[in-house]
């Protein structure tokens, strides 16, 4: 099998590249990463502008591609570069739009492409464990049933640039009791809703996060995304989308630990001679590139899985391209900094920042125990059906 990216592939890699390099330099992004909006704009735009927001998408949705393997080139290009630029938000929710929203919702995926809208996936919430069927914010309907709407009242954990997002999509319950797959329905709201409460924080790896409280937040009819209480299937989609981004994103910064160390092994001397001379440190680096490269084939096989009708291959190759990242991801921070010796614990040093994305990427859409159990339990359930 040819692993090779497209000619049309690679070069929008090499574009996305060269356009972070020299937009999102170290300083710039941290600069960015810790700002009161927590990613900057101009770049946003100029990776909308590039195409890449696009790329994420099918022709047939006003995209550029849409495949598995564009979702992880776009990502990985991201984690080699540690953009904070809110692309997983867009890459969910224009998923979901595409999978179950009617026309009018679906005119959403203009803006959100064009980069001139942020989305964001409200859904996490305090004490759900990753468990997607976990659901406690209510929706009811409207009190006057011929105005049709309904109204919305809970809380949402967590949420990815939620305090700077233009729009929400939202999980709640409409029936039924938490864990019940059935009975979660999905609406878009605004974010600058009549009721929605937005408390941001910083992410300790760059960027920010929001607590969303939802409040009597009246939505018409119009905002209800799909059947009413069948919204778990769509979760379930465009998170599968979000464990690829992730695995690719996490991959791109292996790559870049690994690249800085291998170079610090090479310059650093001690005796007179580079410390990557030593065979003890030749030994863990020749460990630490295979697991590396079994990251990689993890990934590959997501991306090729991603859009497969048969759910149990599919989530499966999801749940282990995640865990894959999340042990490999832990291990490549671990050692990098070790190898590099105090000064790779070191905010000057790029290497820092790319272990704390690499470790934080793990609790993102479950860490690596939620996806080892949940491969195990769908293998289960496929051999007893």
């Amino acid at each position: 099998m040819n692993f090779q990216h497209t000619e049309d592939r690679r070069m929008l890699a090499d574009s996305l590249n060269r356009f972070l390099s020299e937009k999102n330099g170290i300083g710039l992004r941290h600069q960015s990463a810790g700002s009161a909006l927590g990613f900057s704009r101009e770049v946003y735009a100029g990776l909308a502008e590039l195409g890449t927001i696009g790329a994420l998408f099918p022709e047939d949705a006003g995209g550029f591609g849409g495949t598995g393997f564009d979702v992880s080139v776009v990502f990985e290009c991201l984690g080699r570069n540690l953009a904070v630029e809110p692309l997983l938000g867009a890459l969910v929710v224009g998923q979901a739009l595409i999978a179950a929203g009617t026309d009018a919702q679906r005119a959403a995926l203009e803006s959100i492409m064009a980069g001139t809208s942020v989305a964001a996936l409200a859904h996490e919430e305090p004490g759900s464990h990753y468990e997607l069927s976990h659901v406690t914010l209510s929706a009811t309907a409207a009190s006057d049933p011929s105005a049709g709407g309904w109204v919305l009242n809970g809380r949402k954990a967590v949420v990815p640039m939620g305090d700077a997002a233009d729009l929400l999509l939202v999980s709640a319950r409409t029936t039924g009791q938490p864990l019940d797959a059935d009975g979660i329905s999905l609406f878009l709201v605004r974010g600058d809703a009549p009721g929605v409460s937005r408390r941001g924080n910083g992410r300790i790896d760059g960027g920010r996060t929001a607590e969303l409280t939802f409040t009597n937040v009246a939505v018409d009819a119009s905002a209800l995304l799909g059947a009413p209480g069948q919204g778990l299937t769509v979760l379930e989609r465009i998170s599968g989308y979000a464990l690829l981004a992730l695995a690719a994103e996490s991959l791109g910064a292996m790559d870049m630990a690994k690249d800085q160390t291998l170079e610090y092994l090479r310059t650093r001397k001690q005796f007179g001679v580079p410390i990557g001379s030593f065979q003890a440190l030749q030994h863990r680096m020749a460990d630490l590139l295979l697991e590396v490269e079994q990251a990689r084939s993890a990934v590959i096989n997501a991306a090729a899985a991603v859009e497969d009708t048969d759910r149990t291959a599919r989530e499966r190759a999801l749940s282990a391209a995640k865990y894959s990242v999340g042990r490999i991801g832990t291990l490549v921070a671990e050692e990098s900094i070790q190898m590099h010796g105090g000064i790779g614990m070191t905010w000057e040093l790029p290497l820092a920042h790319y272990a704390k994305r690499l470790v934080m990427i793990d609790h993102q859409f479950g860490d690596e125990d939620h996806h080892l159990a949940r491969f195990i339990a769908l293998g289960q359930a496929a051999a007893c059906a």
